[in-house]
């Protein structure tokens, strides 16, 4: 079993409380009760509103996030199952550096196990979880503020027939980088600039509705993802650490709100992490900023079906694997990491949960929880022994 989220004060491993629908403590409501009555920033912990935030859809979640063990029996049931397909539509005359089936789907590479369980899980759990009643079936289900959402992270190539929902900390400016490229406003990933990340670049949000339903049925659709606290650590790191305008904007309004004793002026450079998620556990996740927002609000995975997830842990042959199979040209790779690039990593985020209070984390993890499910990333183990060790 993978490691389940538990309480350094306990020392035994356990689900945290307000994801337990049945879980009541001193005579307190049930969850699902406390949902509908909680403030807005509370209540839409989930999917955006009580009328989806289904408690067993959420226990759930946590039972798939938390199980190392769904990996093993996936393994062994792997060599029964057949490659999972992908249908980006041919081109004629594209440089071409994989093989297409005669049946002109392309398929997972049949000697990756790793990728293939990786996308077998997840495909599973999306499907589990955007199986249930109410949960969107396309883009125009989703309130609009959702649907705006959406639209505007997804870049679209149509010289290449994909789209990419980008997500901030998840390598998203070297993925723009390269859409440039094969684009033709680049001449290589390599080259030295500040990344705009607007200017030659097209988002679904710019085109009409037929041209958007078009892209959404018949052009291979991507994204990637990253463990959910890893990537808010890097995201605290990053803005509250490095850009002063996130410091003026946010900084300073995190200090006023959480730190006793405040001044009416702070400079907001020096946000402590655990007052990063206590802002964060009285933000509506649809009305976050994009690099903290939650993937699931970000790309809407129960909206769009996504052929391929990749992910943040194997980026470089995951991205590799993706330009293969919308046929990018053979000169055309994923930007190397740079070497001056320090991403967070496991110990430095186990180093400030086990620093952060245990309430806190109980408070922040619905937010990110279906993250966390559907993307088949363990909860953190934060018990006393492990946070020792």
């Amino acid at each position: 079993m993978g490691p389940a989220f538990a309480g350094p004060h306990t020392g035994s491993t356990m689900f945290p409380r307000p994801l337990t629908p049945l879980a009541a403590p001193n005579g307190a409501e049930p969850l699902g009760r406390a949902l509908r009555r909680a403030p807005l920033g509370r209540a839409r912990a989930g999917l955006g509103g009580p009328p989806l935030l289904l408690p067993s859809m959420l226990m759930f979640g946590v039972i798939v996030a938390s199980s190392g063990l769904l990996l093993m029996i996936e393994r062994g049931i792997l060599a029964e199952m057949k490659p999972l397909p992908l249908h980006p539509p041919s081109r004629e005359g594209a440089a071409w550096r994989g093989t297409v089936p005669k049946s002109g789907g392309l398929f997972l590479d049949s000697g990756d196990s790793d990728l293939q369980v990786r996308q077998d899980v997840r495909n599973r759990t999306l499907r589990a979880v955007c199986g249930q009643p109410g949960m969107p079936r396309d883009p125009w289900d989703l309130p609009v503020g959702q649907r705006r959402t959406l639209l505007r992270h997804i870049l679209v190539s149509d010289r290449y027939r994909f789209l990419y929902c980008y997500v901030p900390k998840v390598a998203c400016s070297n993925w723009k980088r390269v859409l440039k490229v094969l684009a033709g406003v680049l001449d290589s990933v390599d080259v030295r600039l500040k990344m705009d990340h607007h200017s030659d670049l097209v988002f679904l949000a710019d085109l009409r509705p037929e041209e958007i339903r078009y892209r959404l049925q018949h052009y291979f659709k991507f994204l990637f993802v990253r463990d959910p606290l890893e990537r808010l650590l890097s995201a605290y790191r990053n803005k509250f650490g490095e850009i002063r305008e996130y410091q003026q904007r946010y900084g300073a309004e995190i200090v006023k709100r959480y730190r006793a004793g405040a001044g009416p002026s702070p400079a907001g450079d020096d946000v402590t992490f655990p007052e990063f998620l206590r802002y964060l556990v009285d933000e509506d996740p649809e009305r976050m900023n994009e690099h903290w927002m939650p993937v699931y609000h970000l790309c809407q995975p129960c909206a769009v079906r996504y052929d391929f997830v990749g992910s943040y842990e194997r980026l470089e042959a995951d991205a590799n694997q993706v330009l293969e199979w919308v046929r990018a040209p053979p000169h055309v790779r994923f930007p190397a990491r740079q070497a001056w690039y320090r991403p967070a990593s496991p110990e430095s985020l186990h180093y400030h949960l086990c620093s952060a209070p245990w309430s806190l984390l109980q408070d922040v993890l619905p937010k990110y929880i279906l993250d966390f499910s559907l993307f088949a990333y363990p909860l953190p183990n934060v018990t006393r022994e492990a946070c020792h060790q």
